[in-house]
């Protein structure tokens, strides 16, 4: 793993519903994780909660609408506003995901995969250049899980976010769910895709529950970690060494002791991984 951007240990994504109990409690969490989108205004009891905790913890910021894959022209305004509120929390790195979720005028609220052609490939790595000169940071982009695939793609998923790194500088979120969910959904192998990831450029993971509903899987971030993505999490630490790693949960909120338990099991299988990582080094 490189050293260029810290490793911050074992964080949370940081919800509302939380807020109250994370002043008064101080627990013991590494880091958390802002969704940006949600603090791109000025005042409110948000913003007031998240300079509370930002005195208190570091934050990684982490959007959901850049729509960096999109055909359409990167919106300079939104931009704007990350930049600002960066420089308002001063988050130890920007990242969004590698999809397309607008249409000409219209957010469309979903996290769509792309076609991976040299086409877009080249395409996406340009805009990425153009939000790391604004930002003035690097990008790191997440892996999306997906459905459907595209009949025009060249390259497999992990052939396109190495390719992507090398052209434009970025950074890789792994989202260890989404590897298991899209492998489990088009029927490939998920330590195929993350052995063939430059370690080099991984600056983040991601754990999360999901729907298993047999013939598919949905990413839902609604449930807490299965048995298998946490054996793929450990695979992936003996692979790569210590990484920041967040544990989501977006819906079906459950107490937030229930939260901080599921999390120390992170930094207990990840502890026992990166021990096995030393003992064969």
């Amino acid at each position: 793993m490189s050293a260029s951007l810290p490793s911050l240990g074992y964080g949370l994504g940081l919800r509302s519903e939380y807020y109250q109990q994370i002043l008064e409690q101080s627990p013991a969490v590494d880091w958390f994780e802002v969704i940006s989108e949600n603090y791109l205004v000025q005042g409110g009891k948000a913003l007031y909660y998240l300079d509370a905790i930002a005195e208190r913890y570091p934050l990684v910021m982490h959007g959901v609408s850049l729509s960096i894959g999109g055909p359409h022209p990167v919106d300079m305004d939104y931009l704007k506003h990350i930049k600002q509120l960066a420089e308002r929390i001063q988050p130890a790195w920007i990242s969004d995901h590698l999809c397309w979720s607008r249409g000409s005028a219209h957010q469309l609220h979903d996290l769509l995969p792309l076609p991976y052609t040299e086409e877009s490939l080249y395409h996406v790595a340009a805009r990425v250049r153009q939000v790391q000169d604004v930002l003035q940071r690097p990008l790191v982009l997440e892996n999306v899980s997906s459905y459907v695939r595209s009949k025009a793609d060249e390259f497999t998923e992990w052939e396109f976010l190495n390719a992507l790194a090398h052209l434009s500088g970025c950074q890789l979120l792994l989202d260890v769910n989404n590897v298991y969910v899209s492998a489990r959904n088009h029927g490939f192998d998920a330590w195929t895709f993350i052995r063939n990831l430059p370690p080099d450029s991984i600056r983040q993971l991601h754990l999360a529950g999901h729907m298993d509903y047999g013939d598919y899987v949905v990413d839902t971030h609604d449930h807490p970690v299965c048995d298998p993505v946490w054996a793929l999490y450990q695979q992936t630490l003996e692979h790569l060494g210590p990484v920041s790693t967040l544990l989501e949960r977006d819906d079906h909120f459950p107490p937030f002791e229930e939260l901080l338990t599921e999390l120390q099991k992170a930094r207990e299988l990840g502890a026992a991984a990166l021990a096995r990582r030393s003992l064969c080094a």
